[in-house]
């Protein structure tokens, strides 16, 4: 494993890290706890120490199921939080389609979600705080980052940043410029992969421009770039991945087809090679797989240890993104 600082803060973290939904939400098939805590402490093992969850995860169990499998590594690991989302008010019954629930952004909810994630965790600070999908109106409330500020200064968060979702959406652009020009943010979490860039290219440099380091989840873009899926995989209801249009699959394995250059030889798998192109994009710190098998784990965690793309190779992704990855035939000359 290998490390990375937060932009200008005293922030490091693992270059993989751990997004603690796959073993607190259940819909990435994971129902036993004890599953959760065995990937947990094996991640601890392989050198990963950035752990990225959310007070709505589980309900709490994002940040309780923490504790329980790391309980005595506090000082070695980087917890990493969310707040926005008010579940304690709502009716949480029914997440079909993965609903949003309703966000409440004022100083006393903020304060109140601050000091129950304190608690779950058994800690006296939060290493990063992000607000979780906030829209621009939030990003504009100058009460909510004074609330932020305070918190800091009450050593209860050491630093705050966002997460930007819960799907693309272009309007992101808009808010990422105004979290990175308006705020003084220490990271900030989008949707980025090889596949999915919409974000991520014209945020990433304006990132390293301010200082403020980047995080990237759904890095496989929802599994198609761990290079796993045939046009006959099919998945359960309850898969999250259910909900998608076919053509994301069959479109997506004629993408995946295009970049075979980059694991010949047996260089690295291509789930290792979607994780390695990420850690090349500017400001970039940590990426964040869908992990939820021991095997995926063990590959993802040696994804930073493999040797790194040329500057032809990066140009030849980038070319291959910009037309579709040739999925749309030239227009004829004759």
């Amino acid at each position: 494993m290998k490390y990375r600082r937060f932009g200008n803060t005293d922030l490091t973290a693992s270059e993989v890290g751990f997004g603690v939904w796959t073993v607190s939400t259940a819909w990435w098939g994971i129902t036993e706890e004890a599953v959760g805590v065995r990937l947990l402490r094996r991640a601890f093992d392989l050198g990963v120490t950035y752990f990225d969850t959310a007070d709505t995860y589980g309900n709490g169990l994002g940040e309780t199921i923490l504790v329980k499998a790391l309980k005595g590594k506090r000082d070695q690991m980087v917890i990493s939080t969310k707040v926005g989302y008010d579940f304690y008010h709502a009716d949480t019954s029914d997440r079909s389609g993965h609903k949003e629930l309703p966000q409440d952004w004022t100083p006393g909810y903020v304060r109140f979600a601050c000091e129950q994630s304190l608690k779950r965790l058994e800690t006296d600070r939060i290493d990063f705080y992000q607000l979780h999908n906030p829209r621009l109106d939030a990003i504009r409330r100058g009460d909510l980052f004074a609330t932020l500020e305070d918190l800091k200064a009450e050593g209860k968060i050491r630093h705050y940043g966002a997460t930007l979702g819960p799907a693309i959406d272009a309007r992101q652009i808009d808010e990422s410029r105004a979290l990175l020009t308006e705020r003084r943010i220490a990271g900030l979490q989008i949707i980025f992969n090889m596949l999915e860039q919409q974000i991520g290219a014209p945020v990433c440099p304006l990132a390293a421009e301010r200082g403020v380091g980047m995080l990237a989840r759904v890095p496989h873009s929802s599994g198609l770039l761990e290079g796993q899926y045939t046009e006959e995989t099919t998945f359960d209801a309850s898969d999250h991945r259910s909900h998608r249009k076919r053509e994301w699959l069959t479109e997506g394995l004629k993408k995946i087809a295009r970049l075979e250059f980059l694991t010949s030889g047996g260089r690295m798998t291509l789930g290792q090679a979607a994780l390695k192109w990420l850690l090349h994009q500017p400001a970039m710190v940590t990426v964040l797989p869908n992990i939820y098998t021991e095997q995926q784990l063990t590959e993802f965690a040696a994804a930073p240890g493999k040797s790194d793309f040329t500057p032809e190779e990066l140009q030849q992704v980038a070319d291959l993104y910009a037309r579709n990855f040739d999925l749309v035939p030239a227009p004829s000359t004759a």
